[in-house]
């Protein structure tokens, strides 16, 4: 299926801008709704003439245009042809903040930092100005389940930057000067979230839903865990987690495959293969709750939620076109009219569907001045009770298919976002849905599903609340 960079602003960000690297997840459901969840804000756009039959059947045929080559160490080639004189490239290793131990918190996202620091024949500017002499954009981020690099680059580099894919993914030395200086760095990062009470609630949300798992920890770590990761923590977890057998490098480019083949099997042949099997558990439920946290801001944050499908349960579909309903970047989600358009009680309403390899997160969101809190969190209530208790209309069922289709064909627009997600949904699920098969699955979900998901994900009863409210 193709992938499950899921949506919302969630989990990570790029290391070159110094965002923080592990929201990515977060800005790639807003963004690019469509391929992080099947293949993890948009506007709307109806698909009454948009795509013309031609253009949606050449654009549904250009997403078969892939192959695949597995190099005898296990790792796998994806290869997606495109007519264009730039190339988008990234190299997914399935490793993420979930597969730390208690004491090693925070050293996923930790060693991402790191790989752009030193390695046994490039030093920390050899390594940034490696691409950027040419113009070329690299980067990377950290979720909880995977570790990426990815860079945009003119076809014509594409060997100088596997070259360094290659040197940095494999041969960096994490020096201990490097690693105080990105330690300080990290920490930076942690101080600015927290003064960020929409990203803040995020992580506490997950906490609190996740507790004692650690799905539940904050991917930057805690400052007292950033303070003590070493050498050890580092070799330690790249021996456990880095297997060959868990990495795919894709590119998208105009090349000839022989080309993409050679040039991997000349930087990547050499890298012993390793096939270590992970020891994931998924987590246990937890009890609804609701907590409120005073802290020194102007307005009220709230999330509501619960626990949502995997990636690979037969409801997945069917809950991401619910969530896409209900709220959705576009203005005419259901949570937007209620709240913003009608009532006028707050800027930001948002639901979110993030789908993990054994479990998933729905949760709404909202911002709003405190006397109006109580109001929204009610309104929501009420919009989520409507979805239990009435079957969508034959019109409203077509309707929301077809504005969820229209956003996945346009999100295809955005080649990196793309191939990351076929990258991706090749190491969860071992294949990549076409555009036809993936809109067939939407197109299979019945009214009937939607009202047992509804009934199942949007009981009151069994959701966790978290608001942030200002200090007296």
């Amino acid at each position: 299926m193709i992938c499950e960079i899921t949506l919302k602003k969630q989990n990570a960000a790029f290391h070159s801008a110094r965002f923080k690297t592990y929201r990515y997840d977060r800005i790639s459901y807003q963004a690019f709704l469509a391929f992080s969840f099947l293949f993890s804000d948009f506007r709307t756009f109806p698909t009454f003439g948009l795509f013309p039959t031609k253009t949606l059947s050449l654009r549904l045929k250009q997403m078969t245009d892939y192959q695949l080559h597995t190099l005898p160490n296990g790792i796998r080639i994806l290869y997606k042809h495109a007519a264009s004189t730039i190339t988008h490239c990234c190299f997914i290793v399935n490793a993420g903040s979930r597969d730390e131990t208690e004491h090693q918190t925070g050293l996923a996202h930790f060693i991402e930092h790191l790989l752009f620091k030193e390695t046994e024949r490039r030093n920390t500017n050899q390594i940034l100005n490696r691409l950027e002499l040419v113009g070329a954009d690299l980067n990377a981020y950290t979720t909880k389940e995977y570790t990426c690099i990815h860079a945009s680059l003119l076809n014509q580099h594409l060997e100088r930057t596997i070259d360094l894919f290659e040197d940095i993914l494999f041969h960096s030395t994490f020096p201990e000067d490097e690693q105080e200086k990105e330690r300080g760095v990290i920490l930076d990062e942690i101080s600015s979230y927290l003064d960020q009470p929409e990203e803040a609630i995020q992580d506490d949300f997950e906490e609190l839903l996740f507790k004692g798992h650690p799905l539940g920890n904050n991917i930057l770590g805690t400052p007292e865990t950033v303070a003590r990761l070493n050498s050890a923590d580092i070799n330690e977890f790249i021996a456990a987690n880095y297997n060959t057998s868990e990495m795919v490098f894709a590119v998208f480019g105009d090349y000839d495959l022989k080309k993409v083949i050679r040039l991997s099997e000349k930087y990547f042949g050499a890298i012993p293969g390793s096939s270590a099997k992970k020891n994931r558990i998924a987590p246990a439920l937890v009890a609804p709750s609701k907590t409120i946290i005073t802290k020194p801001i102007s307005q009220t944050h709230c999330i509501i939620g619960s626990r949502a499908y995997p990636a690979s349960h037969q409801h997945k579909n069917g809950l991401l076109l619910l969530n896409n309903l209900l709220g959705g970047m576009g203005m005419s989600s259901r949570l937007n009219l209620e709240i913003r358009e009608k009532h006028g009680i707050a800027y930001t309403v948002e639901s979110n569907y993030t789908t993990l390899s054994d479990t998933g997160i729905f949760s709404i969101y909202f911002g709003t001045d405190s006397e109006k809190a109580e109001k929204a969190t009610k309104l929501i209530h009420k919009e989520l009770k409507k979805l239990r208790d009435n079957k969508l209309g034959t019109l409203q069922l077509h309707q929301a298919k077809e504005k969820f289709i229209g956003q996945i064909a346009l999100a295809e627009e955005n080649r990196m976002s793309l191939i990351i997600s076929m990258a991706k949904s090749l190491l969860d699920f071992n294949c990549i849905d076409t555009l036809q098969q993936l809109f067939d699955k939407i197109n299979a979900v019945t009214a009937e599903d939607l009202l047992a998901i509804s009934n199942e994900i949007f009981d009151s009863n069994k959701m966790i609340t978290l608001l942030f409210e200002p200090k007296e």
